[in-house]
């Protein structure tokens, strides 16, 4: 048991997922016995998402500097957070559509049943999406109207500075209860991943494994899009430093964020090698702690990948509106992940149910995430160096002016 409570919580998700396939080949329909395990998790997760969303996200936003202040650093700093997380999505959506992950195992969930995203019409959802009733978006799971309901008073917040401290606290310390909960959520996540999965092998075609592999291989290409291509362009594009000399030197940061998948663990050192590339400590310390609360273009990546794997699986048409809606949510979505504690599996079932899909996805994600998850942090950690680094370039000189 020690050694067990020792071990991160993708090393015990990914030795669930294997006990899981193991009782899925034995039992076969016998499954059926354990199967309720994993219907107690995801209902969990259901139970966890509307709440975490919301206050997490507004908590994220009045972290933010002063509205005052988010003139020059600031502004740069999020403009490019905000861009780089829509590059980030976009290329994930890209990949997808072009390598097609699921496209074997065409409805395969489905179990015969049709299953329908939110139906997406830009001028009727831009309407849908706004809120009308402060609880409404609540009771129905409208994950659209949560999240714009929740930047909408964020910014009201931040803008309003000390005058609503106390709201503010309310706030800070519901998102730190929610994170506390998450963490107890997820200390069943293996138990929970080892049901579905058994479930999943159980009574489906072994061939969900192979796409899931797919799906994976996927999700790597796009990670790797962006992190040899997409960021040193735009260190090329936007800095004094040459590419291949900025790659090296961060690269400890990178191999500690690989190592840890976690963001905020890894923070000292992308301080330290801030400090190497002469980077002002007033510039990295506003942008590296800034970059691990809202800044998770790896996880953005993944989303996409997911969002057609998801949308190939459920044989669902794939539109030109769905995928401003994929883009959409990854941009939202990033900025309420940091701090929980396997954030991403709870983001895909956050994700899945703004998109209206069915949470059975959430269990191969979950299965995979050890070999993407590696991946999706090296990405956030290189995001938010890359961006310290152009406002260093844009504003090292003048500090003293601002």
């Amino acid at each position: 048991m020690g050694w067990w409570k020792k071990q991160h919580l993708f090393v015990q998700v990914a030795i669930g997922a294997v006990i899981g396939i193991v009782l899925g080949i034995i039992l076969k329909e016998n499954v059926s016995y354990i199967a309720p395990i994993g219907d107690i998790f995801i209902r969990l997760l259901q139970w966890l998402i509307v709440p975490l969303t919301f206050l997490v996200l507004i908590d994220g936003i009045t972290n933010l500097p002063s509205v005052k202040s988010l003139r020059s650093i600031g502004g740069v700093t999020i403009v490019y957070y905000m861009a780089t997380t829509v590059i980030a999505s976009s290329i994930g959506i890209g990949v997808a559509l072009v390598m097609n992950p699921g496209k074997n195992s065409v409805g395969m969930l489905t179990d015969g049943e049709t299953i329908s995203p939110e139906e997406f019409n830009f001028v009727d959802n831009l309407v849908s999406w706004t809120p009308n009733n402060l609880f409404g978006g609540f009771v129905e799971m409208n994950m659209l109207q949560i999240i714009i309901g929740a930047i909408i008073i964020g910014v009201a917040l931040l803008s309003m500075g000390d005058k609503a401290k106390t709201v503010r606290l309310f706030f800070q310390e519901g998102a730190a209860l929610m994170l506390k909960v998450t963490d107890m959520i997820m200390v069943l996540a293996p138990l929970g991943v080892l049901a579905l999965i058994a479930k999943l092998v159980g009574t489906t075609d072994m061939s969900i494994i192979s796409s899931a592999l797919y799906y994976v291989l996927s999700a790597l290409i796009g990670l790797a899009i962006l992190l040899f291509i997409v960021y040193p362009t735009f260190i090329a594009l936007f800095t004094k430093f040459k590419p291949l000399e900025f790659l090296r030197t961060i690269s400890p940061a990178l191999m500690l964020a690989a190592a840890t998948s976690s963001s905020n663990a890894t923070l000292p050192a992308s301080m330290n090698v801030s400090k190497k590339l002469g980077v002002s400590d007033k510039i990295y310390g506003f942008t590296l702690p800034l970059g691990a609360t809202i800044n998770m273009d790896g996880l953005a990546v993944t989303f996409g990948v997911t969002a057609i794997f998801a949308a190939n699986l459920y044989d669902i048409p794939i539109t030109f509106g769905l995928l401003v809606q994929f883009v959409f949510l990854g941009l939202a979505l990033s900025m309420g992940t940091a701090g929980a504690r396997g954030a991403d599996i709870v983001m895909m079932a956050i994700l899945m149910t703004s998109l209206g899909l069915p949470l059975e996805i959430v269990a191969i994600y979950a299965a995979v995430s050890p070999l993407v998850d590696a991946g999706n942090t090296t990405n956030n950690i290189a995001g938010d160096l890359t961006g310290t680094a152009i406002v260093h370039s844009k504003y090292g000189e003048k500090l003293k002016e601002l």
